[in-house]
């Protein structure tokens, strides 16, 4: 079996002239979030064999403050630039090219609207992923590959 998480980055400071999209950082209703997304996972034993994030400063903090609820070593998460400003077809890419024997679970933090254009997708029931909503997706398969071509046999989204 194959799972694959989509959280959404936390909220974050509004951009301003004075620094780039991705240096955009976590306000502090985004940091309570982040951890707040993590405690929920951690109390599901949750524990993703990869967690691979963009590399803009609001996904990559969410996913370090997610890390530190479930346990994981923040040097453990993958930064992808291709996740930023992404597309679906790129994120399934991402997605397609995991090892399926050393990875059984994969967390991708990211942005919108991508992640909830992928989610939907994959399935019709995911509504829109407000910020730090976690969409999670179980596949009854041994390939990534499969993720997108073939329904999941379990999809939620958690808010």
């Amino acid at each position: 079996m194959k799972t694959l998480f989509l959280v959404r980055h936390a909220h974050a400071a509004p951009g301003g002239t004075a620094r780039s999209d991705r240096e955009r950082a976590l306000d502090d209703r985004g940091l309570g979030e982040a951890a707040q997304a993590g405690r929920r996972l951690a109390a599901r034993g949750v524990k993703p064999a990869l967690m691979i994030a963009s590399p803009a400063l609001r996904a990559l903090t969410t996913a370090q403050l997610v890390a530190d609820q479930l346990g994981i070593a923040r040097g453990r998460i993958v930064v992808d630039e291709r996740i930023y400003a992404s597309s679906v077809a790129t994120l399934l890419e991402i997605v397609h090219a995991l090892d399926g024997a050393a990875v059984d679970s994969v967390m991708l933090f990211g942005h919108n609207p991508e992640f909830t254009e992928l989610a939907q997708r994959l399935s019709p029931a995911i509504g829109a992923m407000p910020t730090c909503a976690v969409a999670e997706f179980r596949y009854d398969g041994d390939a990534w590959a499969e993720v997108g071509e073939c329904a999941p046999v379990q999809a939620s989204l958690d808010v």
